[in-house]
């Protein structure tokens, strides 16, 4: 299982960064991608144990810079043996787009900008990733959220892109199949990172722990060896699945 040729998008911080250090942990080469904190992209690199990590910068929103990436995280590596698609964005900070509460640019720019990153572009990274795969099998695994079940009122387009998310990982798992790839998914709920910091500190943020019933909230780590299983060659029959990660905070049927 070890020595595995691994590209995880949005590797330098939270959850991603979490993940990259999992993988590289046992024994596997990583491609951190980042958009624009190179230097902490660097910086993980250089703590990674083992050999042969390299860090790939690409805008998921643009699909030539996406293809240029995963072709040189692949030449680089040898290959691809396990894409995670974590990358994503919420929206912009401080900009929430409610029906009645944003104006109709405001709506338009949250959707183009979130459904390109996370939708769109977690697409695009897959297609680029699984011409590489083809021929010797590999594993995908998609970071989603507990907002594609349970809404998103005031940041609709990340509810819906995720569960664009989910439905794009079902799916490639019947198609890819065939090809010896599997597809899987996670949704977390609130997990503990940089970006959530605003939120767990201030006055939301006992409401937020109290969501689930262990009154906290997730920690990256967590996360990330969930993502590391349904990597690995053991969990090839759960192809397919979206696996709640949120503490019991939201129960689906």
């Amino acid at each position: 299982m070890a020595d595995r040729a691994v590209l995880v998008t949005g590797a330098s911080r939270g959850i991603g960064r979490a993940v990259a250090r999992m993988f590289a942990a046992g024994g596997d080469r990583v491609a951190i991608h980042h958009r624009d904190s190179g230097a902490a992209a660097r910086a993980l690199r250089d703590e990674l144990p083992g050999d042969g990590h390299l860090v790939v910068r690409a805008d998921l929103t643009d699909p030539e810079a996406v293809r240029a990436m995963v072709d040189e995280a692949a030449d680089r590596l040898g290959g691809l043996d396990v894409l995670v698609n974590n990358a994503g964005v919420y929206g912009e900070r401080d900009a929430p787009h409610p029906v009645f509460g944003a104006s109709y640019a405001q709506w338009q720019q949250q959707w183009r900008l979130v459904l390109e990153t996370n939708l769109t572009g977690a697409g695009n990274v897959t297609w680029c990733a699984a011409q590489h795969m083809r021929g010797r099998g590999g594993r995908i695994v998609n970071v989603s959220s507990r907002g594609a079940f349970r809404g998103e009122p005031d940041q609709p387009a990340y509810g819906a892109s995720k569960a664009g998310l989910n439905a794009l990982g079902q799916s490639l798992a019947v198609a890819l199949a065939p090809y010896g790839i599997t597809v899987a998914t996670v949704a977390p709920g609130f997990v503990e990172t940089d970006m959530t910091t605003e939120y767990l500190t201030g006055e939301q943020g006992a409401a937020i722990r109290a969501q689930s019933p262990f009154n906290r909230v997730a920690r990256p780590e967590e996360i990330a060896a969930a993502i590391h299983w349904l990597a690995s060659p053991e969990a090839e029959w759960t192809s397919g699945t979206v696996l709640d990660l949120n503490g019991a905070s939201h129960l689906r049927t």
